[in-house]
């Protein structure tokens, strides 16, 4: 069995894959300042040191020993990105080269090669000009996030072609399931509307609620992340792959699916657009299908059944999924 470094491990996606990992008997070592994450989300056995991804001597104790990094740290909100722009890009960009430069040092060292899977983003397409989004197509982002991430995908290209390390980088859609914070003014919109909804609650629409997004339930997160690592450890790449599932959804449909798994009335409040909001995001699954055999698996109703089921039990008709 392997042992594995996740930063953010005990974050929303970060700590699902720690319960995956450590189902199959790999030992797994996480590194998190907690500052969104919880101990609570980490099963026992797994190591855990407390500290920030940007501090260069923390990374590479973390790395000592590992046989390969999946890289989650960091402060993934839009929002955020605006209101905190240099401790956001600290993070974001500043403690993924920390990760590749430490990754780097044990390579030419020991002579012994740690592939690191990261986390990019949607978000560094901005406003596509085709859908679905491939790939290919010209990144262009509209938020300081989406700068950041897009720097991490040019520094993992550097690492792959100056230093000859094997990154690989997904980019993230919306991904969603329990254990995001839905009390947080930052996370993500189905945890937002799961929990208001379920406390009959009003929710908010930004504009006409027409934007499309393009929704990811963590347990397929946590599968492309395995893949991924998989392809790393076997060959030196410098690749990066979508983690989408190629549908697009509404953020005024969304809501009416909670509401009707609620069995409950959707009555949204209508409030001013976001400045730099996103109108259309859905992905192309069709180069990670192709290279990683990685497709999605759940559909959004069954994601969404779980999740409310996560948030507050009720009889909404769906059995747990496992990750893996």
């Amino acid at each position: 069995m392997a042992r594995y470094l996740v930063t953010g491990g005990a974050g929303f996606i970060g700590s699902h894959l720690v319960d995956s990992l450590m189902a199959d008997d790999h030992a797994v070592r996480v590194l998190d300042d907690l500052s969104s994450g919880s101990v609570e989300n980490l099963p026992a056995g797994a190591e855990l040191l407390i500290s920030d991804v940007t501090d260069p001597d923390a990374v590479r104790r973390a790395l000592e020993g590992v046989d390969g990094c999946f890289h989650l740290a960091a402060i993934a909100s839009v929002e955020r990105g605006h209101k905190e722009w240099l401790r956001s890009h600290t993070v974001n960009l500043s403690g993924t080269i920390a990760i590749f430069e430490a990754a780097q040092r044990i390579q030419s060292v020991r002579e012994r090669r740690v592939p690191v899977v990261y986390a990019s983003s949607a978000a560094v397409y901005g406003n596509p000009r085709e859908i679905p989004i491939s790939e290919r197509d010209p990144a262009c982002p509209t938020s300081a996030y989406g700068v950041d991430k897009l720097g991490c995908d040019l520094h993992a290209a550097v690492a792959g072609r100056i230093h000859e390390m094997s990154t690989i980088g997904l980019r993230f859609f919306n991904i969603y399931g329990p254990r995001q914070d839905p009390h947080s003014p930052y996370s993500g919109v189905i945890s937002i509307f799961c929990e208001r909804i379920s406390r009959s609650l009003p929710v908010d629409l930004h504009g006409d609620g027409g934007q499309v997004r393009d929704f990811v339930f963590v347990d397929d997160a946590v599968r492309a992340l395995r893949r991924a690592m998989q392809s790393a450890s076997q060959a030196r790449v410098s690749k990066i792959f979508n983690v989408c599932s190629g549908s697009g959804t509404s953020i005024s449909q969304l809501g009416e699916m909670i509401a009707r798994i609620r069995g409950v009335s959707f009555s949204p409040r209508y409030t001013p657009a976001r400045p730099g909001d996103v109108r259309m995001s859905i992905g192309d699954p069709r180069m990670a299908r192709d290279q990683l055999d990685f497709m999605t698996h759940t559909s959004l109703e069954r994601g969404l059944r779980w999740t409310l089921e996560s948030i507050m039990p009720c009889d909404v008709g769906a059995t747990q999924p496992t990750s893996g």
